[in-house]
């Protein structure tokens, strides 16, 4: 009792160390140096997370926002979360004037309290305190405590992590008896914690002062730009569920140990697997099979219950309800597999778009979904279980191309998905097109998607749209300036590496601009680029691109006869590092052929080098944009 109370103790003295009378938060006694520019400066940013033993902890946290203008009027709300393992035992918010003095504290009957998963199955729940003024500036302050009956995550910090919003004072502190030591590491951060002693209970203090507003640079990778600290425990237990992080090899046993027991499925439902698998020969068709099937029987639910959050459903009740989560349907179609004797391996991984990159030395929860691997030789079968659409054993750009926690027998290991590099990334556009003497035209296109650009625009959920959405879809993302749609089809084919066909026949009215005995016609038909970065001076960060891809495009006009050309561009090569282009011309008895073929390259490269991707660009829009001169004969 006396090390709990030394240990409440300590933290009371930290939180109030640094607590401030409101009348100090005058706009006046902020530097200027961090209010010019800044749509906010962030007054106080104080964070303390004590672990009490390795199955409860607790967060202090005390956010002072200055507000200037609307562009930061988001800071003026602060969500808090809590379920049956986290509960909220305090939460206060109250609003400054520029003076510093209050204009509005909430009551309890004045926070929002809301499901956080609408919708799903969840005992999430999500408390918002909301201060909105109309008036600016102002001061948002708010202050709350989280108690913790688990130790899994601990909460980091990352100190200037919103564009135009300074901090003016910030504190991270981590308190912990000696024997439950947790494990952090920093980034853009030079100095040590401090670090105190008291009856065998250890304190980590970082302290930060005047943090500039960050100004992120195009093309790079925030994550890498801004200061922070993350940490995670070493021992831990979530909802009896004891486990270490000290290695990923112990992190995937504490998985295992989740899964274990819960492969079970009913046989009539092994008999069915086995029907569908017999005849097939190869490991691939029959992994095919059963993913089809599980398609077929299944539909994603999302599940934020307790320990549910990272334990799978039985087999056998996924089995019987036809639904489950990403845990869940994973965990059911490595049972339908271990039924056949194939052995598949569950998968953790950050899916999404623009994720930052796992961090492969510091052991973790950096994860949001779960999927399926299946060794197949020399390649590995990977499985989105989720979706009920997808292609069988294609990854795309959710959860493509980037680094999973493999959970195997002997523990875990850290491995790459599928890469797509850019000839897999293939847009091919072919179009016949008939060009009138008064500019109109008349076009028929055929255009190949493959690779990850099967997904521009959502074309993959598009091929299965109806038809009124997939005519939508098409005038949205054609792109030619005036036309109408005669006819269209989208022809899809699902394979690992998949690819839609969309073919169409166009009538442009204004195709072609006249004047007098002039016709300017842009022989690029419909993949234009008019992108060129922004000018940066002395640019500090990393250029990184995220995708690789191949467009080409062939186009065949048929001109009037009665015209002749005035004007030929000359054709183009560009070669940079970011990339390569080639447009050429071709004029013959009335009929011209243009070919453009564009590569950018995916990659990491030195800011130095961001005048030259400057340039490159810049010349692939001139080019794009290069107009043919015709004359009247007559």
């Amino acid at each position: 009792m006396a090390r709990t109370f030394t240990l409440l103790l300590c933290l009371f003295c930290a939180v109030n160390l640094y607590a401030r009378d409101p009348a100090r938060y005058a706009v006046s006694d902020i530097p200027e140096d961090l209010r010019k520019g800044s749509h906010a400066v962030i007054r106080e940013d104080l964070m303390y997370f004590t672990i009490h033993s390795k199955s409860t902890a607790s967060l202090h946290v005390r956010m002072v926002v200055t507000i200037f203008n609307e562009n930061a009027k988001r800071f003026a709300k602060q969500a808090v979360w809590y379920d049956k393992l986290r509960k909220i035992t305090s939460f206060k918010a109250q609003a400054l004037d520029a003076d510093g003095n209050e204009i509005k504290r909430l009551r309890n009957n004045e926070f929002t309290d809301q499901s956080a998963f609408e919708g799903m199955f969840s005992d999430n729940r999500v408390k918002i305190a909301d201060l909105t003024q109309g008036r600016y500036p102002y001061t948002a302050e708010f202050e709350y405590e989280v108690e913790y009956k688990f130790l899994y995550d601990i909460v980091g910090s990352a100190i200037n992590q919103h564009e135009d919003v300074a901090v003016q004072h910030a504190v991270y502190q981590l308190n912990f008896p000696e024997g439950l030591k947790p494990r952090y590491k920093t980034y853009n951060i030079t100095q040590k914690p401090k670090e105190e002693r008291n009856n065998g209970v250890v304190t980590l203090t970082w302290s930060f002062e005047n943090v500039a507003a960050p100004k992120f640079e195009v093309y790079s990778d925030r994550k890498k730009s801004i200061a922070r600290i993350q940490a995670a425990p070493t021992v831990f237990e979530f909802d009896g569920y004891a486990g270490s992080m000290s290695s990923w090899d112990e992190y995937g046993k504490w998985i295992a140990t989740l899964n274990k027991g819960r492969n079970t499925l009913p046989e009539e439902t092994i008999q069915k697997v086995k029907e569908l698998t017999s005849k097939l020969e190869t490991r691939e068709e029959k992994v095919k099979a059963l993913y089809e099937f599980l398609q077929n029987k299944t539909r994603y639910v999302s599940i934020q219950l307790g320990i549910g959050g990272y334990q799978p459903f039985e087999a056998s009740v996924v089995d019987k309800t036809g639904y489950g989560d990403c845990k869940a349907l994973s965990n059911y179609m490595l049972s339908m597999l271990e039924t056949i004797g194939i052995k598949g391996h569950y998968a953790l991984i950050l899916a999404g778009e623009g994720q930052p990159e796992l961090e492969p030395d510091f052991p973790s929860s950096q994860f949001n979904h779960a999927i399926v691997a299946v060794p197949n030789g020399a390649d590995t079968l990977w499985l989105e279980c989720t979706s009920q659409t997808n292609p069988f054993g294609y990854q795309g750009r959710f959860t493509g191309d980037r680094k999973a926690l493999l959970i195997t027998d002997d523990g875990a290991a850290i491995v790459n998905t599928t890469r797509y590099p850019a000839e897999v990334n293939l847009q091919s556009t072919s179009a016949e097109v008939t060009v009138a003497a008064n500019g109109a035209a008349i076009a028929t296109i055929e255009r190949l998607y493959k690779g990850l650009q099967y997904e521009n625009g959502n074309l993959d959920f598009m091929t299965n749209g109806q038809h009124d959405e997939q005519k939508k879809w098409l005038q949205n993302h054609i792109d030619i300036p005036s036309f109408n749609i005669s006819s269209f089809a989208i022809k899809n084919h699902k394979e690992k590496t998949p690819s839609a066909i969309v073919t169409a026949k166009l009538t442009m009215e204004r195709f072609a601009n006249v004047s007098g005995k002039r016709i300017f016609l842009t022989p690029n038909l419909m993949n234009r680029s008019t992108f060129v970065p922004e000018k940066i001076e002395n640019r500090k960060a990393d250029i990184v691109t995220k995708m690789a891809y191949i467009d080409v495009d062939t186009i065949r006009y048929k001109l009037p006869e009665e015209i002749y050309a005035e004007f030929l561009p000359d054709n183009v090569q560009i070669k940079s590092a970011f990339g390569e282009y080639e447009a050429t011309f071709k004029l013959d008895q009335g009929k011209l052929v243009y070919i453009r073929k564009v590569k950018i390259n995916k990659g990491t490269f030195p800011a130095s080098s961001y005048q030259e991707m400057v340039d490159f660009f810049r010349a692939v829009s001139k080019a794009d944009n290069t107009k043919m001169v015709f004359m009247s004969k007559t």
